[in-house]
C-alpha cells in the first residue's frame, strides 16, 4: 500500500484595507521609523477597522484558498484555525468560518499556540491525511492581534498586524509535507503573555488588561537559539540537506531573528520570503500570508522545497518541511 502525504494544493490570504505606517504611529507614541525599522524591518502594518473581526478576515483567506484550489466547501472534512484571538469564547472562530462557508458537519476547531498557531494546525492536518481520516483539509491562520496592543507602550505596539491566510491540503501519493515539528515550553510563560482571561478574570485597566506583555530582548535571544536547533531537527525528521531547500518562509517577527535563520540554513535572503516589513507580526496569520504571497508573485514554484517555521508565547515553536 502506497504511502498517503499531505499536499497543499492552494492557498489565500487576507488584509484589512487600513495601512498604518511608522510615520503614523511617530504621531501616537515616542518612536521613529528609524527605530522601529533597525530593530525589527518593519515599515507598515494592516489594522483592522470597527466592527470586522478575526473571522471576517479568516472567511476571506478561506474563500480565496478554497477558490484557488477548484474546492467546494462542502467537500471538506476538517478545519483547524489558528488562532489567540478568537471572535467570541464559544463557538470556535473555526465554527462560525465553517458555517458561512457553508461546509457544515466537518469536524472543525480552533488552535491556540499564539504565532505558532498556524504550524500547528499545519501539524495536525498532516497527521488527519496520513491517517487517512480526511483527504480535504483547511488549515487558517487569523488574528486580530492589534485589538491587544497598549497604544502607549512603545515598545509593543509598533509589532503587530492584522492578517490572515489559509491552505487547502489533500491526500497525495505523492509528497507533500515531509515532516513537521511541534514543541512548546510553558517555564518561559512569563515572557509572552496576556494576563487575564475568563477563569482568571478581567481587572479596570483600558480594555480590561487584554494586552500583550512582552520582554523583547529574552524572547529574541531564545527564539533564535529555539529555531537554529528546529532547523536541524526538522531536516532530520526529512531526511535532507540544507542545500535541497529552496526556499525558507518564517514566522514574520523580526528580520533580525528571520536572518539569523536563514545564516544558520547557509541560505541567502533572495530564497528567504520576507512579508514583515509590510504586515509587521500578525502572529498565527504570518507564514499563511507569506507562503501566499510567495506564491502568487511567482517567487515560489511547484516542485519546490519549502522551510516553514514558527515562534510564539508559550512559548511554543514548530515547522514543516514540504514539497510544494
Amino acid at each position: 500500500m502506497s504511502q498517503i502525504y499531505a499536499r497543499i494544493v492552494a492557498t489565500g490570504s487576507a488584509l484589512p484595507d487600513r495601512v498604518v505606517s511608522n510615520l503614523d504611529l511617530e504621531k501616537l507614541v515616542d518612536t521613529s521609523d528609524e527605530w522601529i525599522r533597525s530593530r525589527t524591518g518593519i515599515r507598515e502594518r494592516h489594522i483592522v477597522a470597527e466592527g470586522q473581526t478575526t473571522g471576517d478576515l479568516a472567511f476571506l483567506a478561506a474563500q480565496r484558498a478554497l477558490e484557488a484550489a477548484g474546492v467546494k466547501a462542502s467537500e471538506l472534512d476538517l478545519i483547524v484555525l489558528g488562532t489567540t484571538t478568537p471572535d467570541i469564547v464559544f463557538p470556535s472562530t473555526a465554527c462560525l468560518v465553517q458555517e458561512r462557508l457553508g461546509a457544515n458537519g466537518c469536524a472543525a476547531f480552533d488552535v491556540n499556540a499564539a504565532c505558532s498557531g498556524f504550524m500547528y494546525g499545519l501539524g495536525i492536518a498532516d497527521k488527519f491525511i496520513r491517517s487517512g481520516q480526511s483527504k480535504k483539509v483547511l488549515v487558517i491562520g487569523a488574528e486580530t492581534l492589534t485589538r491587544m496592543v497598549d497604544w502607549t507602550e512603545r515598545e509593543t505596539c509598533v509589532l503587530f498586524g492584522d492578517g490572515a491566510g489559509a491552505v487547502v491540503l489533500e491526500a497525495a501519493n505523492d509528497p507533500g509535507i515531509y515532516a513537521t515539528c511541534l514543541h512548546a515550553d510553558g517555564s518561559y510563560k512569563h515572557l509572552l503573555y496576556a494576563p487575564v482571561g475568563v477563569s482568571v478574570g478581567f481587572n479596570d485597566e483600558p480594555n480590561h488588561g487584554v494586552r500583550i506583555h512582552m520582554s523583547g530582548r529574552e524572547v529574541f535571544k531564545v527564539a533564535v537559539k529555539t529555531l537554529d536547533a528546529l532547523v536541524g531537527e526538522t531536516l532530520a525528521a526529512a531526511g535532507m540537506q540544507e542545500s535541497q531547500i529552496d526556499w525558507l518562509i518564517p514566522h514574520q517577527a523580526n528580520l533580525r531573528i528571520i536572518e539569523a535563520t536563514a545564516k544558520r540554513l547557509n541560505m541567502p535572503m533572495e530564497r528567504v520570503v520576507v512579508t514583515v516589513d509590510q504586515h509587521a507580526n500578525t502572529s498565527s496569520g504570518s507564514v499563511p500570508l507569506a507562503l501566499d504571497y510567495a506564491v502568487r508573485s511567482g517567487k515560489v514554484q511547484r516542485g519546490q522545497n519549502l522551510l516553514l517555521e514558527a515562534f510564539g508565547g508559550g512559548f511554543t515553536w514548530a515547522s514543516a518541511l514540504l514539497r510544494y
